[in-house]
């Protein structure tokens, strides 16, 4: 059945229609943040304060370096410089070794990433932060 690469293809374009940027809170990452789903535009168009990396299979390339790539290359594309926070689900390798090599760049584009060992700190408590899977 030759279908099968022309649905993923026509997917694919259409994961991000057309239009123009759309602001929110928080947005969970598709698809355990691998890049056959996500890329450049999807960060261009879905523009957030928060994103949620999910992701703990490197065989799998989850969560993909393309991904994260593309959350630079998109936020550079936005007109303001608003603040964008990373929140990933697992520490994994692939986000270890992106947040070192590219961390100049993270502060250019005022992303931070919050690292799964963050603290939370509330009026004169301090706790270790939550980790979010969904």
């Amino acid at each position: 059945i030759s279908k099968g690469p022309g649905n993923s293809k026509s997917a694919k374009s259409t994961a991000v229609p057309p239009g123009p940027p759309v602001y929110l809170d928080l947005v969970y990452i598709p698809n355990h943040s691998n890049s056959k789903n996500v890329d450049v535009e999807f960060f261009k168009r879905v523009r957030s304060s928060y994103y949620v990396v999910s992701g703990n299979d490197s065989a799998a390339e989850e969560p993909s370096r393309a991904v994260l790539d593309s959350l630079l290359e998109g936020k550079a594309q936005w007109e303001s410089n608003m603040q964008v926070t990373l929140i990933p689900t697992h520490d994994s390798e692939v986000m270890r070794e992106w947040y070192q090599e590219t961390h100049e760049k993270q502060q250019d584009l005022n992303i931070m990433v919050l690292a799964s060992s963050s603290t939370v700190v509330m009026q004169d408590e301090s706790f270790p932060a939550c980790k979010i899977e969904l």
